[in-house]
């Protein structure tokens, strides 16, 4: 494995954990000594998005971690975070079992995790995912959240309350 740092091949294995659907490792350069990890997957077979306009094209994890990575820009969460929701995601769709997915799906998909990670990532992402045209429909989309959230509330109260 090439270091990052230094180009060298020699690197040890410090640490291996198994992921869902991954191995990720954590290296040590035998070279200059700088640690980096590295992700093993499993080569899954190719996956098509179809877009809102009826276009397919094949899926790719780094486009939706970009997007994802967009609307958490300067919110406290971690990189550890944001990957394991893109892993979940990624999952979700493989486990689908099916060659072509729309991308109405995957947003949706995101759209349910950043409403429990995080809310303004969760605006953010909204805003650009139902095409929020002007503050009236954001206003709109932000009390549809909170009314949700209120119900979430509502229901952890219930759960404890029969606990």
């Amino acid at each position: 494995m090439k270091c990052p740092y230094c180009t060298q091949d020699e690197s040890r294995v410090i640490n291996s954990r198994e992921l869902s659907d991954s191995v990720r490792r954590r290296r040590e350069c035998l070279s200059c000594g700088r640690r980096f990890t590295t992700y093993e997957r499993i080569e899954t077979p190719p996956l098509l998005v179809v877009k809102r306009d009826g276009r397919r094209e094949e899926y790719d994890r780094r486009k939706l971690a970009e997007s994802v990575r967009q609307a958490c820009h300067k919110r406290p969460i971690s990189a550890e975070q944001l990957n394991a929701l893109v892993d979940d995601v990624e999952s979700a769709l493989f486990r689908t079992g099916q060659e072509e997915v729309e991308s109405r799906l995957i947003g949706e998909m995101v759209i349910q995790r950043l409403k429990n990670l995080d809310e303004i990532a969760y605006v953010r992402y909204a805003s650009v995912y139902y095409h929020f045209t002007d503050v009236d429909t954001m206003a709109e989309g932000i009390a549809e959240y909170k009314e949700w959230k209120r119900r979430m509330e509502e229901q952890k109260a219930q759960l404890s309350l029969t606990l």
